[in-house]
């Protein structure tokens, strides 16, 4: 995935007697792993190992950076976001959280990953640790911890999707269908003891866009949010069938017609929330 050369290519000695020198081609042997994770800097003992300096205006490649964060309070999922940085290793409280390549673009130019999960186990409700390996030169001041609304949850189907796995059941060494029709169908869950309070998005036909942004494509059903709403208000989960026997297509004003020779999609986006709110 990477294309640029790593390592050195020429290495010379400057200021001699003689002039310069080349090295290049000496015996040179080869160190696994760096100081930093040797003496552990990560950690709460080894952040002490080394004099830590202020942040310089000068990005250097193979920085290690540290600061100090509390909690967030409530219960969402935490994440560190992550966009102006480049590629590199997260510890939090001397717990991997994995890497990040934030410089590494998808095909259409925008990173593939800019929200790195920190799991609330691994938090203190005050002074955190927060250590930072960058490789390449990224910005660690525009880091933010910040929590995750899990309120809204979408599903997206096509009809050409396969059922669901608990669809079959298994009879010995065979596996057989456990109703009548098989079906593909839109899932949607709430978290703890929430239900589905509203639906914010339903359509079928050619939607598009993503989660938090569906917005209608060239046609759509006209009763695809009573539908929705009829199978899923009030309920904790609930599934929509893909069947297009039960949508009424748009009658061709406004948003046209896709008609029956393409395959169609079902995208909801629903709001969860408590019984009382």
């Amino acid at each position: 995935m990477e294309k640029r050369f790593a390592g050195p290519r020429v290495v010379t000695l400057q200021g001699l007697m003689d002039g310069t020198l080349d090295i290049t081609m000496n015996a040179w042997s080869h160190s696994v792993g760096l100081l930093g994770e040797k003496l552990r800097l990560f950690t709460d003992e080894g952040v002490n190992n080394v004099t830590w300096s202020p942040l310089s205006k000068t990005l250097k490649p193979l920085t290690w950076y540290k600061t100090y964060f509390d909690a967030p309070e409530g219960k969402n999922p935490v994440a560190l976001r992550m966009e102006k940085m480049e590629k590199g290793m997260v510890w939090v409280n001397g717990r991997s959280i994995g890497r990040y390549w934030v410089s590494f673009l998808s095909p259409v130019g925008q990173p593939t990953q800019s929200e790195y999960h920190v799991p609330r186990a691994f938090l203190r409700p005050k002074g955190n640790l927060l250590v930072v390996l960058e490789e390449t030169g990224g910005n660690p001041e525009t880091i933010r911890v910040e929590t995750v609304n899990r309120d809204t949850i979408c599903s997206i189907v096509p009809e050409y999707a396969p059922p669901h796995v608990k669809s079959w059941e298994r009879n010995g060494d065979e596996f057989r269908p456990a109703a009548e029709e098989l079906r593909a169908g839109a899932r949607l869950r709430c978290t703890e003891d929430k239900i589905i309070k509203r639906i914010d998005f339903a359509s079928f036909g050619d939607p598009e866009g993503a989660c938090g942004s569906l917005y209608e494509g060239n046609c759509t059903a006209t009763n695809a949010r009573e539908i929705v709403e009829r199978e899923c208000l009030g309920k904790r989960r609930c599934t929509v069938p893909v069947d297009r026997n039960r949508f009424v297509e748009d009658d061709g004003v406004g948003k046209g017609q896709c008609g029956g020779h393409i395959y169609k999609t079902l995208a909801i986006q629903a709001r969860c929330g408590r019984d009382l709110e």
